[in-house]
């Protein structure tokens, strides 16, 4: 007998990626209604469920004792029942160098509103090239959600690099009864200006030549750039470019890789930086596609005094990832979503339905 409050969702739509199944299942956790994708990943080379996913869904299933049909290394189809969200302490690993980033964005947002504080235990990829680094989790997303009326903070213990991964961080979450919208139209005045490179069992003139090629480009003064190197399972080199301003702060990341220069890298950081600088919009393009949940569930959560729902920001043209995570949170909360923009400025605004 079918289940007649179980929402579908097809994973191919829009980008057709790993995003879809996330959030589809984060909010089934908060919302206590049970979920079924197919399609899953169908618009990636190889589709279904990778390590990452799967870590992610069983840490999904064990904060609310929920249950999983389904979920096995490669299924293209699941079905998840949500129970209850237990607060408590957990530890997650992945095994591999899977995103253990992304598997803390699929159970945060329901330990944002529990019944009381946890602590989680990430083992995996720290800095993943198509995952949001561990750095850019803790200056640039965090903030954002500490403005909400919970408190996140994490620690990394271990850098966990693409292949060999290894890579630990904690993260202690102190609740709130409800989470407050806000709004995020002005970057307001630039706070600082810095680069930090990550390098891990490689030779120590792969960072110093991005860090010649960021002050070229960027005009950063040397004491601005930091080489840090790092104990990790294999070898590893990020260059990360930050720029703070009084409402928020951006990141942009480039990862080292074989057959790519060390100029070529920093290039990567330094373009995305100028692209970011061009626009007057506060958020950049991938807080953007992040910071779409924690809005839509302020929004969708019942009204209570002095708690504004839901909320409004200012942003870059929307990617194709955040168009399709807009679809699959109006699919699974009461929420409106509109956007208005051209090609140089987007307003993204959520509100109750």
């Amino acid at each position: 007998m079918t289940n007649p409050q179980l929402i579908t969702i097809d994973g191919s739509q829009g980008e057709g990626g790993g995003q879809i199944l996330r959030s589809a299942v984060g909010l089934a956790v908060v919302t206590g209604k049970a979920v079924r994708i197919e399609k899953i990943r169908a618009g990636r080379s190889k589709p279904g469920l990778m390590r990452q996913h799967l870590t992610a869904m069983k840490a999904a299933a064990q904060i609310c004792n929920g249950v999983l049909t389904g979920a096995a290394l490669g299924s293209t189809e699941l079905t998840f029942e949500p129970q209850q969200v237990v607060p408590g302490k957990y530890q997650f690993s992945i095994g591999m160098a899977g995103s253990a980033t992304l598997v803390l964005q699929t159970i945060l947002p329901a330990l944002l509103t529990a019944s009381g504080p946890s602590e989680i235990i990430l083992e995996g990829g720290t800095h993943n090239q198509w995952a949001p680094p561990f750095d850019f989790l803790q200056r640039a997303y965090l903030p954002v959600v500490n403005r909400m009326g919970a408190h996140v903070e994490a620690t990394l213990e271990r850098h966990g690099f693409f292949p060999a991964g290894g890579g630990r961080f904690v993260v202690k979450i102190t609740p709130a009864k409800s989470l407050t919208g806000f709004d995020l139209l002005e970057r307001g005045a630039t706070v600082s200006k810095s680069a930090k490179i990550l390098i891990s069992n490689l030779p120590l003139n792969i960072a110093e030549r991005e860090a010649k090629k960021i002050v070229q480009k960027l005009s950063f003064q040397q004491q601005d750039v930091t080489i840090e190197p790092v104990e990790s399972s294999g070898p590893g080199n990020i260059v990360m470019a930050e720029i703070q301003f009084e409402n928020v702060t951006e990141l942009a990341t480039a990862f080292g890789r074989v057959g790519a220069s060390a100029e070529h890298v920093a290039d990567e950081a330094v373009k995305q930086i100028r692209r970011y600088l061009t626009h007057s919009a506060p958020v950049g393009e991938y807080l953007a596609d992040q910071i779409l949940l924690p809005l839509g569930l302020s929004a969708a959560q019942p009204a209570s005094a002095g708690t504004q729902r839901g909320g409004s920001f200012r942003t870059l043209p929307l990617s194709r990832h955040s168009l399709t995570h807009i679809d699959t949170l109006q699919t699974m909360l009461p929420v409106s979503i509109v956007t208005q923009g051209n090609d140089e400025d987007c307003l993204v605004t959520i509100k109750p339905h």
